[in-house]
Order: structure tokens, then sequence, then C-alpha cells
């Protein structure tokens, strides 16, 4: 079936605040080889979007322009050597960018097979939480059944996924989340114990949760003061994983005390990694989180659905931090 030539797409026009993303036409991306076109039915707004359209995080070399890091559709055209998929064939994908468009670009080793229980909407909101959590919570932070994890922003699209995925995988979690509404939903996604940050000291209330010991694994996208709140909770070998630094990357670290309780201090980004990395974590996640969801055991919290061309509210309801769970944009 012959594609059109252009699509509907949202730009960012200039460096500022939500207003500036624009709604325009560009023309439609031809797939390379090893690459699959996408057209697109729903897209998944991360805060990495909101940095890029701030001027923080531009795209890696050679990527789009257009923000947009994890869509959901049907594939309407691929690129030489591509084996595993056809024409028609629903996925939800990871991109590095261009995701707020009618039709995206991805890499074929960077999709995964739309799950069956889920709708567009919901498989849209798979890709770039599923990737982040599993590297860094399973891998980097190397977490295990009966062991513990703290998850700052446990309301977030990465919060709520990774509340799901360590539960499931027979850990038990903790969260920390900014109200009373956020709490019960960490509550009521997995976690055993949701912290008020805005009422009470996280590091008191787990330590004395966890009987003084700390938790194993802390994911963390806060940074700043975080940093050295994270580590005096940190059970011996624990491990503290940092994914963001909203409040600010550099530090001071208690070198001693990493010593002395054998902590690991890592952390991880994910859009400039290669394909080839991605694929693998593709690969890993359909065999380890797909079966979850297949079983009903995870599923993605979408918090509210808007139309392509109000990309600008939802940045708007990002930035507000009043969401919980995903914003998911709609062609």
């Amino acid at each position: 079936m012959a594609l059109p030539t252009t699509m509907r797409a949202v730009e960012i026009r200039t460096f500022g605040g939500p207003e500036v993303l624009t709604y325009t036409v560009r023309p439609t991306p031809i797939p390379g080889p090893g690459d699959v076109l996408i057209e697109v039915a729903a897209a998944g707004i991360n805060r990495p979007d909101v940095f890029q359209r701030q001027g923080r995080y531009a795209p890696p070399p050679g990527v789009t322009d257009l923000p947009g890091l994890e869509v959901a559709g049907v594939i309407a055209a691929c690129g030489a050597g591509v084996e595993r998929w056809r024409e028609g064939d629903q996925v939800c994908a990871l991109l590095a960018g261009g995701g707020y468009a009618a039709y995206a670009v991805a890499p074929a080793g960077q999709c995964l097979p739309r799950p069956e229980r889920l709708s567009m909407v919901e498989a849209a909101a798979l890709p770039e939480a599923c990737f982040t959590v599993w590297t860094n919570v399973f891998e980097r932070g190397r977490l295990r059944a009966g062991e513990s994890l703290l998850v700052h922003g446990g309301s977030s699209g990465i919060g709520t996924t990774a509340i799901q995925l360590a539960a499931t995988g027979g850990a038990t979690v903790y969260a920390t989340a900014g109200s009373a509404d956020k709490c019960a939903a960490c509550l009521d996604l997995g976690a055993a114990t949701a912290v008020n940050y805005a009422q009470q000291d996280f590091v008191a209330v787990l330590l004395d949760a966890t009987g003084g010991r700390g938790v194993d694994v802390i994911l963390d996208m806060v940074g700043g003061e975080y940093v050295a709140r994270n580590l005096s909770l940190l059970a011996e070998d624990g491990r503290l994983v940092q994914i963001a630094v909203l409040r600010g990357g550099t530090v001071t670290v208690d070198a001693a005390l990493v010593m002395r309780r054998r902590l690991t201090f890592t952390g991880s980004t994910l859009r400039p990694r290669p394909v080839a990395e991605k694929a693998r974590i593709a690969a890993a996640l359909e065999r380890e989180v797909w079966p979850r969801i297949a079983s009903g055991q995870v599923r993605p919290r979408i918090h509210q659905v808007l139309p392509l061309d109000q990309a600008a509210a939802a940045h708007a309801l990002m930035e507000s931090s009043a969401h919980i769970g995903k914003i998911v944009l709609v062609m």
C-alpha cells in the first residue's frame, strides 16, 4: 500500500515552555536497513521529552529532532534486512526520537509485539519505562527475589512500572511519593510501604520498617541531597542506581561509608546506547516481562490520554507532577 509523502507531527520550534510545541506537517520518514516504519496509534510522554523541549537534552547525532521516545502502532513498511516483522504487525517500540508523529522509524530490534491484553494506548506506555526499569533495577541493581527495593517517585511512569516488576519478581517494595493519593496508588500497585516525602523523612521511616537493616536497592531520579540520604539507607552490599538528577548531579559522597558497608553507586542513561544493546534489552523484556503482562500481573497505569495536537497540554501536565502513571498522545 502506498504511504503518504507527508504526515502530521509535533515539533520543537524553539526551546522554551510547553507552548513552543508546534503542530506541523513533515515528510514521512523512510526506514533504512534494519529499521521498520510504524504507523503510530499512540505515543508515550516522558520526562526526557520535556528536557529536550527546554534545550537540556539534545537528540543523539543523526536522530530526528522530533520528540517522542516510545510508540505503539502498526508496521507500515520494513527496511532491508528485517526478518522478524511484517507489514501489519502490531508492535510497541523504543525510539531515539520521532514519536510525536503519525509515522515513526524504529530499529527492528527495539520493537516488541503488542501484548494481547493491552490497548494501543497501554502498549505505548510500556517501552521507555520497561527498558529503563529492567536495565537499571534488575541488571545494574541486581535485584533478586527476597530482597528489597526503594523506588523514589513511585507514582511516575517509571515508578509505577518498577513497583509492579519488583513486586511480581518476589521483592519487597517501598516507594516515596508527594501526596496521599500518590502513596495510595503505590500501595495499590504492590508497594509494602509508601512514604509521603512532603510530610515524612523517608530514611527514618524505612529504617524503622526494616528494623534498622536498610534496603538492598534504591532507584533514584532525584539526585542532589537525596544521594547522601540514599546511601545512609542502604543495607550492607546495597546498590544505589541513579537514572536522573532532577535536583542536581554534583554531590558529596561519604566514601568511608561506601567502603565500610560495601555499597555500589551506579547509574545509566538509555537513549545514547547502541541499537544492539537496546535490542538485547528488548529480548530480555520479551522473555522476562511480557509473560507477566500476558498473565495480568503487570499493567501500565494511564493517567490521561490527549490528541497529538494537544502535546503542549500533555507537557504542562507532566511538569505539574499532578499525574499518576503515564500520559499518552493518540493520533
